[in-house]
């Protein structure tokens, strides 16, 4: 015969999960989305560096000497100095002319008398802008939005080709 009776204990109910199991996949999901913080923040610092002719520093909106910059100017004749693999050099744009310190050889078509964009931050100590990217050539979307700018420093190029700057 079949017991009846309402049972008063809850013996076949599953045992609860373990903690272990709910956290691990937390600690995942907190990693993941630190370093999704970390990608964005580094892809919006570099996106906001502002392009400045060397002329621009300080006097234009957004080209402070206390923030990262896009620099771009002429290489002066005769200030080349490659020293244990690093490059010093100055640019100039319209008369105003900064000295940059570059760690590494820039490369490529780099010379003097040639528009270049270097990337970096000015050293409050030496007034020297320190370089960590040389660009020689203008990426097509920068071409695009500052072909006026382009050919002024084409034409400040030419002058120092020449040697008349």
């Amino acid at each position: 015969m079949t017991d009846l009776t309402p049972r008063t204990g809850n013996d076949d109910a599953p045992a609860p999960a373990s903690t272990g199991r709910r956290v691990l996949p937390m600690i995942v999901l907190g990693l993941v989305l630190v370093a999704g913080g970390v990608i964005v923040t580094q892809f919006l610092r570099s996106a906001v560096d502002y392009y400045c002719n060397v002329d621009e520093v300080g006097t234009r909106s957004g080209c402070d000497a206390d923030r990262r910059l896009r620099l771009q100017g002429v290489v002066e004749r005769g200030s080349v100095v490659s020293t244990g693999g690093d490059t010093s050099f100055d640019i100039a744009f319209n008369d105003e002319v900064i000295s940059v310190y570059y760690s590494g050889e820039p490369g490529g078509i780099f010379k003097e008398c040639l528009p270049v964009v270097v990337h970096g931050n000015f050293d409050p100590a030496t007034d020297t802008f320190l370089g960590d990217r040389v660009e020689v050539r203008h990426s097509d979307e920068y071409v695009s939005v500052n072909d006026e700018r382009l050919a002024e420093a084409d034409e400040l190029a030419d002058a120092c080709d020449t040697g008349s700057a």
